[in-house]
């Protein structure tokens, strides 16, 4: 009765799903209210949804331990991502989704997740130790994956669009691979730090791995399905609208990301920053390099090119966060004034947004 009383988001966001189906058409008839109060019911039913794949994720974490503990909370998280991005792109035409999304993912994980971890970390604890190998690594891969995905597409023509999407599909799987393999095997110790406390708040239950498991592809099911009233919400809510084109991107990195960022923050409190490093940087490389390959395999299937080059503004945030994040996490400790700088661009970031230039 406990283990169906914690599910009780799942059955919510269930019963929503057949008053999404239900009323569906009719909010598009009608507009209005009944239009976006429909879609706020949807988005919080898949928000609370991921809370709770995010917290069987957390569960596997503390058992696997590190590093295969923030693994398995990104891979989750990105799933998520995938699954509505995937969605979305069988609606209405939008050409730039994937790209806004990726954007819009690597802001909320790298200046919004880290900066807000590390101000409420230095609060408490002055500063927080991680080891340095880590961000050295998550930077250097972040940086390729990003160029080859993002910078320069926009220098491929039309004519040879295809090949180029062929090679950035292998090239980014064979990256993920190797790293995998370094993360976990050759160089596991990079992503750990021994004197970070053990949580295991969340595993008194000591239920069958499988079950979590079972829930968790059950619950990114669900997501999926709600993703598609969502969908359909959307594309009637924004069109003819003044409202920012880029809205959809941001909704599906916020909800990858909330449960990660209460993670964050929970380890931040607890003086685990390698586990907040590990979230935020693993985060945004698994969007790169698992996202990027499944758009692109798409766009090949469908034979239509995909905007993946990042606009000049864009770009420019891009630069600012890599110079910020690599001048940051260059000694093994983070304080709340680096947490600030983070922050200040994630401000930027929300800023362009509702003024429609990202």
């Amino acid at each position: 009765m406990k283990n169906i009383k914690s599910e009780f988001p799942i059955l919510i966001a269930l019963a929503m799903l057949g008053i999404g189906f239900a009323l569906e058409h009719s909010a598009v008839e009608h507009g209005g209210v009944m239009l976006w109060g429909l879609l706020l019911v949807i988005l919080t039913a898949i928000i609370g949804v991921a809370f709770r794949i995010a917290h069987h994720a957390e569960v596997l974490a503390i058992r696997f331990g590190e590093p295969y503990g923030t693994l398995i909370l990104t891979l989750a998280a990105v799933s998520v991502e995938v699954v509505i991005l995937v969605v979305l792109l069988m609606g209405e035409p939008n050409p730039t989704l994937a790209r806004d999304t990726v954007f819009a993912a690597v802001m909320f994980d790298i200046n919004g997740i880290l900066g807000l971890a590390a101000i409420v970390g230095g609060l408490k604890h002055g500063s927080s130790k991680y080891n340095v190998d880590s961000g050295n690594s998550f930077v250097a891969m972040l940086l390729v994956a990003i160029g080859i995905g993002m910078f320069i597409p926009d220098f491929v023509p039309d004519a040879q669009w295809h090949i180029y999407s062929i090679f950035s599909i292998v090239i980014m799987a064979v990256m993920y691979a190797g790293f995998l393999r370094l993360q976990t095997v050759e160089h596991r110790t990079f992503f750990e730090y021994s004197s970070e406390t053990e949580e295991e708040a969340h595993d008194e239950t000591h239920s069958p791995n499988s079950l979590h498991v079972s829930i968790m592809l059950g619950a990114i099911t669900l997501v999926g399905l709600l993703s598609e009233i969502l969908s359909v919400l959307l594309d009637a809510g924004l069109a003819g609208s003044s409202l920012p084109k880029s809205i959809p991107a941001v909704l599906v990195a916020l909800i990858s990301a909330s449960p990660e960022i209460l993670t964050a923050l929970k380890a931040a409190q607890q003086n685990r920053m390698q586990t907040t490093v590990n979230i935020a940087l693993g985060a945004s490389l698994a969007t790169v390099l698992l996202t990027l390959p499944v758009i692109e395999a798409i766009a090949l299937f469908n034979g239509e090119r995909i905007i993946m080059a990042l606009t000049p503004v864009q770009g420019g945030l891009l630069l600012l966060t890599f110079l910020t994040v690599m001048n940051n996490l260059h000694d093994g400790e983070t304080n709340a004034i680096e947490g600030i700088s983070h922050f200040a661009l994630f401000a930027a970031f929300i800023a362009l947004v509702t003024m429609g230039l990202v």
